[in-house]
């Protein structure tokens, strides 16, 4: 598919409109994400929008580490979002981290506190939460509030210092505890947390909360417009009182669109790390998770994900997006580029009896019948092959197909067989079956006296290399909504991944770590790039799939 920028929306018209009253000479947007986690599919969209918007009008884009808290924060998550980003085929304007403005955030801070506009409260998490009220409930104003500017500038600069335990005191914004909006009910602006940063180091104790810092971060850095989730729509009053009395010079605007949901995963960085530190998958680029690493590790491309996030476009409404539209754009993608080859994954042992013993042959197949520009490759053929346990059966159905006793069918790219004889083991199992070839219907002689019942694939025994096949159903079996944060492991798909071991063509044994292909019958595949010593395949999607765009 075509890479196409998104229709219209409401926040390019927004963008557009503001160019034409001349308030901005140049659009500036920024991706801020906090360095707590692995960037997942919704990220991705966030990403596109961002870059996508910033490159249509001419502008550039930032990447900003939100790294306010470090406690939660590793320079592991920095890195991945790095690349993660690059992989996508974006290339931010300026790498910045909000630990660069500290002091400049903490003079501002102090800017409300002389203005009488901040104070310091001795309150523990529970009173504070408690006094803030409800959505029917006005706030309590407590004694603290009524400090005057001299103790609470001596207060906040002695939390700077050092002078108190985590928890002891947090400095609030004075806004109005009255405020329908529980927000502006004197948020908590700064809190004491003595913990070594990964950028700064011990230079500081004490840490600015979100949606202070998220603001000013814009603001210093010119942001004309700062896109967010719709969950922070109710934040947007707070976001233009922070830029407004802290004096900032530049004031950006805030808009809110719908963040991705979709069926069957988790879209939680907090869930998604339970599920890695639980061990329930191997690592944030489990083939398994929406995380961007391992969407790339299961083999969708950067294409595919860039359109998808397009397509389902820009709203001001949620909506739950089915994952198979994504698996839509891969195979989309995928179609023409990855390379049609053979695999065996349940293998199921041939012997031609009547072809020569000694007799290794070379047939040429096309690489991709529909992309001509990926050539043609040589593939063995000899007496003993494999082919998939699915395509015999002892007593076929109606209208069966592929091979049985007595049937014929047409090896692809190769001879017509007929299944003359088969072993059995203790059990009564197939374990080898005895079929002859007849010469003269080599693929491309033009024979054409006698219609086999089908055509299957096969791998050839002696070349055939030995392989792993990981095919994986969805990590979550249905889309139910769950208070708390474990909820959602009951609902984990025990069957979500499943190892079969089978057989390739001999020919990709050199390829690299994230190859594509397309094993006939079998879907798309890609070439596990944590295992560099033997050769493992992660399925990207089926061939096919019930999902219309």
């Amino acid at each position: 598919m075509e890479d196409s920028r998104a229709p219209s929306n409401f926040i390019k018209k927004i963008i557009t409109d503001d160019i034409k009253e001349g308030k901005h000479s140049q659009i500036v947007t920024r991706f801020p994400p906090e360095p707590n986690g692995y960037l997942h599919i919704g990220h991705a969209k966030a990403i596109v929008i961002n870059f996508d918007l910033a490159d249509e009008f001419g502008g550039r884009t930032n990447l900003r580490f939100d790294d306010t808290n470090p406690e939660k924060e590793d320079e592991e998550y920095v890195e991945s979002i790095k690349n993660d980003i690059l992989w996508l085929g974006y290339k931010w304007d300026r790498l910045l981290y909000a630990s660069d403005y500290f002091e400049e955030m903490y003079q501002r801070a102090m800017k409300l506190v002389e203005k009488g506009m901040a104070y310091v409260d001795d309150s523990d998490a529970q009173t504070i939460s408690r006094q803030r009220g409800t959505l029917t409930e006005p706030g309590i104003e407590n004694s603290y509030r009524k400090r005057s500017v001299e103790e609470n500038k001596a207060l906040f600069e002695a939390m700077r210092r050092g002078d108190f335990e985590d928890g002891a005191r947090v400095l609030r914004a004075k806004i109005d505890m009255n405020s329908p909006n529980m927000n502006m009910r004197d948020p908590v602006i700064y809190r004491i947390a003595h913990r070594t940063h990964h950028q700064t180091g011990d230079k500081w104790c004490i840490y600015p909360m979100y949606d202070f810092a998220h603001p000013l971060e814009d603001a210093i850095e010119g942001i004309t417009h700062s896109l967010c989730s719709l969950e922070f729509e109710d934040h947007r009053p707070l976001y233009d009182w922070f830029v407004e009395h802290c004096e900032m010079e530049a004031v950006p605007r805030q808009i809110e669109f719908a963040r991705l949901e979709m069926t069957n995963t988790v879209m939680s960085k907090r869930k998604l790390k339970l599920l890695v530190d639980e061990g329930i998958v191997d690592g944030w680029d489990d083939p398994r998770l929406p995380t961007i690493s391992g969407l790339r590790r299961r083999g969708f491309t950067p294409e595919a994900i860039k359109n998808f996030a397009r397509a389902i476009g820009v709203s001001k409404s949620n909506s739950l997006i089915d994952y198979q539209m994504l698996e839509y754009f891969v195979r989309e993608d995928l179609k023409l580029k990855a390379p049609r080859t053979m695999a065996v994954i349940n293998p199921l042992k041939v012997t031609i009896t009547n072809y020569p013993v000694d007799r290794l042959e070379w047939l040429e197949a096309e690489n991709n019948p529909e992309n001509e520009g990926l050539g043609t490759r040589a593939i063995p053929f000899s007496k003993e092959i494999y082919i998939e346990k699915e395509d015999f059966s002892v007593a076929p159905p109606s209208k069966w197909k592929r091979l049985a006793p007595g049937l014929e069918v047409r090896l692809r790219n190769a001879y017509f067989i007929k299944c003359v004889d088969m072993a059995l083991n203790d059990q009564g199992e197939v374990i080898e079956l005895f079929c002859t070839y007849d010469p003269q219907t080599k693929s491309g002689s033009g024979f054409n006296e006698r219609k086999p019942n089908g055509t299957i694939h096969w791998v050839e025994a002696t070349q055939g290399q030995p392989a792993e096949f990981r095919m994986y159903e969805p990590i979550i079996l249905d889309d139910e909504q769950e208070k708390g944060d474990r909820g959602f492991l009951e609902r984990v798909n025990e069957h979500s991944l499943r190892i079969c071991l089978g057989f390739v063509e001999s020919g990709i044994v050199q390829a690299p770590p994230l190859s594509h292909f397309q094993f006939i019958r079998n879907g798309y595949f890609s070439r596990d790039p944590n295992q560099a010593q033997r050769l493992v395949f992660n399925q990207t999607v089926s061939l096919k799939s019930s999902f219309k765009l």
